[in-house]
């Protein structure tokens, strides 16, 4: 692998979080103490409890512009470059007081809602929004900020749109930037509330988890559970990035971590280089769907729908199993096809061996699990996951924790979560400006009449806004938005289940990432295994196409969701879903138990379509459809034999 295609590389070109400045020289140190004081004020504050919203978010999001100004430079040439640019160190430090400003003049601030604001304060809410854009900028991308900027251009211009169904009378500069500053439903609303709150120790929870070795036992667990089968490298790189999805948000970081990995043996096994991205690319896009952990953007769920993070987590188990088993099949299928077999039992590590020597690094997540369903908060189980990984860390010689290697524990944790406090400041403005302007109303007057009242045309109308918004924001924005926008219209006129609609929206947000022509997973994927990046989108798109077909599953079936849930009902439900999966990933591969002729990949795919709807007469439908290619490729070698 040549330097261009390093890990490090990968992530720099594919991942903008990662594409920080490895040297800053003597500003190192602020940005330790930055670090590791947001990360123990958040460890404190868990524990003890937090501070007013409008403080927290104030100490969350200022420490965090600081660190940001320091360590991503303002254009890619700057990340090579020694120490940090005199604009930036000032940028950083008046970023970070105008956060703490909120705290300093906290007063002053709230009677300045009933007496005004004085022009200070304007300034400073204007610098305000302003960094947090830039900030936004540097380690998000452009996408998300030329949308918040155009949220805030129409607050301010709202009044010179002919259409009467977006107008509306217009806000001064000044309204909009005390608004989105001083107030709760701007940047300090509901998602920097969140991710101040449980988002930041979740993260940081993550960090430990992985400093202790977690993610190389995934790895080997999964190898040793289906290495030996049919297509087993394919089939464990699938399993692998789904136990990493348990504790990483991010779908490029994944696909480049285990992708290093996995995507060599893949095409050491005979798998194409498309092939072996794309599997990789589809089931660490698929992380952030896992419980228990899953995305950012789960937690933000809990306090949009109002339900526990138990309830999220619970609701979000089966179709997890539905989009990895999709990846998974798909996998067999593409071994067979090619047959390609499992590895030799006798290179893979025994199950039970793994388990007896290495089996304690599951407790942290035991702890998370029970934690949450036990009925503690989201904020409480991911304390105690903490310090159980920090237990476990204590276990082995080369993992144990020293003074030095604590502090950077610390530090790293904090870093982790910059590009996302960044994300939901700026998911923020938008929120606000959506509050403001009344376009959440507007805009679902709009899905409704251009779906003439049609559930299916809503939904499908949803969808491509996610995955269009997804392939600019980032997850954790894409849900805010479109959980504010689309998710009450789906709610409020076709009486659907919230927490299913709510999983629709952050679903199709997700998905963008192996989405052609912006798949940036796909891309880091084929980065590794030298592929056409276009067509390790392509692939991936057919790999995970339960995640474009699950969401309307839930959303027609919530019992799949665990809405109204009854046992029988559920058992059924799920044996035709994945039934119905078996088929769909069988029709786009091209192989069932044979080769599949057009004719019958086209019957494979009603099927498939078929049994995942709920129904009797279309799963019975699916399953004869089934029955039918089953025997009609069975029948195949009679006849060449005959002939």
């Amino acid at each position: 692998m040549d330097n261009t295609q390093t890990p490090e590389a990968l992530l720099e070109k594919y991942d903008k979080e990662s594409a920080f400045r490895k040297n800053i020289g003597r500003w190192g140190w602020i940005v330790t103490l930055f670090a590791v004081a947001l990360t123990s004020f958040h460890l404190y504050t868990g524990y003890f409890g937090t501070l007013p919203t409008q403080k927290q978010g104030a100490v969350h999001l200022g420490l965090a512009l600081g660190m940001i100004f320091l360590l991503y430079p303002a254009s890619r040439h700057g990340i090579k470059r020694n120490g940090v640019a005199w604009y930036d160190v000032i940028l950083a430090f008046v970023a970070t007081f105008a956060a703490y400003y909120k705290i300093l003049f906290f007063n002053e601030i709230l009677q300045g809602r009933i007496t005004g604001y004085s022009t200070f304060d304007l300034v400073i809410s204007i610098l305000g929004v302003l960094f947090v854009l830039e900030a936004t900028r540097r380690t998000v991308g452009m996408p998300i900020v030329i949308v918040a900027s155009l949220a805030i251009a129409y607050a301010l211009f709202g009044n010179f749109i002919p259409t009467r169904i977006l107008s509306h009378p217009g806000f001064e500069m000044t309204d909009v930037s005390v608004s989105l500053w001083f107030r709760e439903s701007g940047i300090f609303g509901t998602p920097i509330q969140i991710s101040a709150k449980f988002i930041f120790l979740f993260l940081f929870f993550g960090v430990v988890l992985t400093r202790t070795g977690v993610g190389q036992f995934f790895n080997d667990l999964a190898f040793a559970c289906t290495g030996r089968y049919t297509g087993g490298s394919a089939k464990a790189a699938v399993i692998a990035s789904a136990f990493q999805g348990m504790i990483s948000g991010s779908s490029v970081g994944n696909t480049v971590a285990s992708g290093s990995f996995t995507i060599p043996m893949m095409k050491k096994a005979g798998f194409k280089p498309e092939f072996a991205a794309a599997s990789e690319a589809a089931a660490s896009t698929g992380g952030q769907i896992m419980p228990p952990l899953m995305g950012a953007a789960a937690f933000i769920m809990v306090e949009y729908i109002g339900v526990s993070y138990a309830e999220i987590m619970m609701a979000a188990i089966i179709p997890a199993i539905l989009y990895f088993s999709g990846i998974f099949i798909g996998a067999h299928f593409e071994a067979k096809k090619q047959g390609i077999l499992g590895i030799p039992k006798d290179q893979l590590p025994s199950k039970l061996g793994l388990l007896k020597r290495q089996g304690y690094m599951l407790l942290p997540l035991v702890v998370v699990v029970g934690t949450i369903l036990a009925g503690f908060t989201a904020q409480r189980a991911a304390l105690l996951g903490i310090a159980a990984a920090l237990i476990v860390s204590m276990v082995k010689k080369e993992t144990r924790l020293s003074p030095k290697s604590l502090l950077s524990l610390l530090e790293q944790g904090a870093r982790v979560a910059l590009p996302v406090i960044a994300a939901v400041a700026t998911a923020g403005i938008i929120a606000g400006v959506v509050g403001m302007t009344g376009l959440g109303a507007k805009f679902a007057a709009g899905i409704i009449n251009l779906a003439d009242g049609t559930l299916i045309l809503a939904l499908i109308f949803t969808m491509v806004a996610c995955i269009v918004l997804g392939m600019g924001l980032p997850t954790t924005a894409n849900y805010v938005v479109t959980a504010t926008i689309a998710a009450p219209a789906l709610i409020n006129e076709f009486g659907l289940a919230p927490i299913a609609v709510h999983l629709f929206v952050f679903y199709f947000g997700i998905v963008a990432d192996i989405t052609p022509p912006v798949c940036l997973a796909a891309y880091a994927g084929a980065g590794i295994a030298r592929a056409n990046p276009m067509k390790t989108g392509v692939t991936a798109v057919k790999l995970a196409i339960g995640a474009f077909i699950i969401p309307y599953v839930f959303v027609y079936n919530p019992i799949l969701v665990m809405v109204d849930v009854n046992l029988p009902e559920l058992a059924m439900a799920l044996a035709f879903a994945l039934l119905g999966m078996m088929a769909i990933s069988s029709a786009l591969i091209g192989y069932f138990i044979r080769p599949s002729s057009l004719p019958e990949r086209a019957m494979l795919l009603a099927a498939g379509l078929a049994m995942v709807m709920p129904g009797a007469i279309s799963s019975g439908s699916g399953l004869l459809l089934i029955g039918v290619c089953y025997w009609l490729q069975r029948q195949r070698p009679a006849l060449a034999t005959t002939a």
